[in-house]
């Protein structure tokens, strides 16, 4: 199984970061890893606020490009995250997401 996810931060309100990977539960230690080297080291310690699982590595990344596109931004604010992440988003950055740049 692949897994399409959505982080929150504990940190920061509003900060949010979308990835993909084959281990959600090692993805998630290591963005929240002190030795993390990427941009999600800025905003951990993190939490799941949402995933989905898909059966293709291709599908799952398909669908992490398309959550990073404006369309899926709006799909993503519409249908994937709570109500309360939804007004710390807003007011975060004028709603930017992070973008995970690891495939």
């Amino acid at each position: 199984m692949y897994y399409v996810y959505i982080l929150k931060s504990k940190k920061q309100d509003g900060a949010i970061y979308i990835g993909y990977t084959s281990d959600l539960k090692l993805r998630l230690s290591e963005h929240n890893s002190t030795t993390n080297k990427h941009h999600s080291r800025k905003y951990a310690p993190w939490e799941i606020e949402t995933y989905l699982s898909f059966t293709k590595k291709v599908d799952a990344g398909r669908f992490e490009k398309y959550l990073k596109s404006n369309s899926g931004k709006a799909f993503l604010r519409k249908r994937l995250i709570s109500n309360q992440f939804k007004v710390a988003l807003e007011k975060f950055n004028n709603g930017m997401i992070a973008r995970d740049k690891r495939s």
